[in-house]
């Protein structure tokens, strides 16, 4: 498993997070990207945080919020359709544009997969990314992730099907 000397904090979602994750729900940019095709309004998004447990058990899921080296917030990363029987779970992260391409979202993604090793004791995590998607492509392979399926028509734009690959690293 590959490793970042980038400094980043993951921590749990505060109030105060409210409208960054706001902000990212309802980017439409981001909707092609993955499941999400309607608006989240601020008082389900305010209900989502001040009732998940925090507790991937319970949840299913763990969504942290990304820090950089001074504290500020820069990003999202989840843990999603967690399988404890069979020891593996989606990883999806999203940092701010400004924040892209600083080695962020590389240190986030180490650390998710320290954490779902020795914490949540995973045997894998894995990724759905747009085939076209070079810079996502590019940042899993750059932190072990391997292509192992093609899923074909898998996202749909509000116009056009597109193929997507499941990305996987054995932990």
């Amino acid at each position: 498993m590959i490793t970042s000397d980038k400094e980043v904090r993951l921590r749990a979602l505060e109030p105060e997070d409210l409208e960054l994750l706001y902000h990212i729900e309802n980017d439409r940019q981001l909707w092609d990207v993955g499941t999400t095709n309607v608006p989240y309004s601020r008082y389900v998004l305010h209900d989502y945080i001040a009732n998940a447990s925090g507790n991937i058990y319970n949840d299913g899921e763990v969504r942290l919020i990304i820090e950089n080296g001074v504290g500020d917030t820069v990003g999202i990363i989840d843990i999603t359709d967690f399988d404890a029987k069979n020891q593996r779970a989606e990883v999806g992260i999203v940092v701010t544009c400004e924040n892209r391409r600083k080695g962020i979202a590389t240190a986030a993604l180490c650390q998710i997969a320290d954490y779902s090793l020795r914490v949540l004791h995973l045997h894998q995590l894995y990724a759905v990314v747009g085939e076209n998607n070079e810079a996502a492509l590019e940042l899993f392979r750059k932190v072990g992730y391997t292509e192992h399926l093609q899923l074909r028509d898998w996202l749909y734009d509000g116009k056009n099907y597109h193929s997507a690959v499941l990305m996987q690293i054995f932990l």
